[in-house]
C-alpha cells in the first residue's frame, strides 16, 4: 500500500488460527485496520464502517504512516472529539440507507435482537463492532448470507406491499455468482484447520459446501465455469435450481429448505469423518487425502442438487397454467 496505493476503496480481511484483523483503504495510500475481539462479530455492507481509531493501541489498531497528518492538514475531520474512520472517509448518503445499512440492520437485528431492537434499515450509527448474544455457527453465517429480510415487510419473496417488498437491497441477490464463508478451527489441528465452504449461484436456494484447504487441486465442477448452460458446472446447475425454486416460489421453498438442511447435515458428518483420519496423515499424504475429500464432497452434493432439480421440475409440470380440467357435469 505504502507504495502502490490503491485506486478505491477496499476492505481486506485477515485471519488465523488467533486472530482476526479487518483492514479498510481509503483509497491511495492511506488505511487503517482494526483487530475483531475473539467474542465479538463485525459487519461491513458496502460503506466504511471502522470507527475511532486508538492511535496509543497499536496492539488492536493499526494504520498508514502519516494518516493523522494527512487528515489534519486537509481539515476532514467533522468530529471535534474523536477520530472517526467511518465519519472522516466515509458516506452517509440516501444510497447507503437503501444499499448498505438495511444489511448491516438485518444482521444486528439477527445476533443482537435485544441490544438492536431501536435500531432501523436506515440507521447510520450502528456500530462495526458487537458482540452477539449468543454463539454463532457456521449455519449462522450461511442463514445471514442466504437472507433476503426474511420474515420482515421487506422481503422481495414475502407478503408485504410491493414499495416494501422493493425498497432495499437484499443480502442475497439473484446476481449473486459466488459466495463463501472462511473458516479456521481452533479444536483440530492446523494442518486440515482450514475449510472454504464455497456456494455457486444464489446463495438463497443453495446449500454451501466445505472444501479443505490444504488441497492440490480443485474439482473440476467447481474449476471451470462455462460460457452456456451446463449442468456439469457446479455455478450453472445452482442456477438451474434457484431459477426453478423462485419460479414456483410457495410450492417449492420447503423442499428446497430441506435439501439445503439435509445437505448441512451430511457436510457436517462428512467433515468430522475426514478429521479423524486426517490426524494419521502428514505432509504430502494430508494434502493428497484432503484434495481427494473434497472431490468426494463436490460430487455428492452436486449429485443431491441435480437429484433435487429434476424433481422439481418434473412437479414444476403440473403447475403450468396452459392446463384444463374437465368439467365432469359438462
Amino acid at each position: 500500500m505504502s507504495k502502490y496505493g490503491s485506486a478505491e476503496g477496499n476492505g481486506v480481511q485477515f485471519n488465523d488460527q488467533n486472530e482476526v484483523w479487518y483492514m479498510e483503504i481509503a483509497t491511495g495510500h492511506h488505511w487503517v485496520a482494526v483487530r475483531i475481539p475473539d467474542d465479538c462479530y463485525a459487519v461491513a455492507a458496502n460503506q466504511i464502517v471502522i470507527e475511532k481509531i486508538n492511535f496509543e493501541d497499536s496492539d488492536n489498531y493499526m494504520w498508514s504512516d502519516g494518516i493523522e497528518e494527512f487528515v489534519n492538514l486537509h481539515g476532514l475531520n467533522p468530529d471535534n472529539d474523536q477520530w472517526n474512520f467511518r465519519h472522516i472517509f466515509g458516506t452517509n448518503t440516501q444510497f447507503d440507507h437503501h444499499y448498505n445499512t438495511p444489511r448491516v440492520w438485518f444482521v444486528q437485528r439477527y445476533f443482537n435482537p435485544v441490544a438492536a431492537a431501536n435500531q432501523t434499515p436506515e440507521s447510520s450509527e450502528m456500530p462495526f463492532i458487537r458482540k452477539p448474544e449468543r454463539k454463532i455457527a457456521v449455519e449462522d453465517i450461511q442463514y445471514i448470507l442466504k437472507s433476503h429480510y426474511n420474515e420482515t415487510k421487506y422481503d422481495p419473496l414475502g407478503d408485504g406491499n410491493e414499495h416494501d417488498r422493493k425498497v432495499y437491497r437484499a443480502i442475497s441477490l439473484s446476481r449473486t455468482a459466488q459466495s463463501h464463508i472462511l473458516q479456521m478451527r481452533n479444536s483440530v489441528d492446523s494442518k486440515h484447520a482450514a475449510v472454504q465452504w464455497i456456494e455457486m449461484g444464489v446463495p438463497s436456494f443453495n446449500a454451501y459446501v466445505p472444501f479443505f484447504a490444504n488441497a492440490d487441486d480443485t474439482d473440476v465442477s467447481y474449476r471451470e465455469l462455462p460460457k452456456k448452460m451446463d449442468l456439469k458446472s457446479a455455478f450453472w446447475l445452482n442456477e438451474a435450481l434457484a431459477m426453478v425454486v423462485e419460479s414456483h416460489y410457495s410450492e417449492f421453498n420447503q423442499a428446497d429448505l430441506d435439501f439445503q438442511k439435509g445437505l448441512g447435515e451430511w457436510c457436517r458428518r462428512k467433515i468430522h469423518e475426514v478429521d479423524e483420519h486426517a490426524k494419521k496423515l502428514e505432509c504430502k499424504q494430508l494434502t493428497t487425502y484432503l484434495t481427494g475429500q473434497n472431490h468426494e464432497i463436490a460430487s455428492h452434493c452436486n449429485a443431491k442438487a441435480k437429484e433435487l432439480l429434476f424433481d422439481l421440475m418434473t412437479q414444476g409440470t403440473e403447475l403450468s397454467n396452459l392446463t384444463f380440467k374437465m368439467d365432469p357435469n359438462l
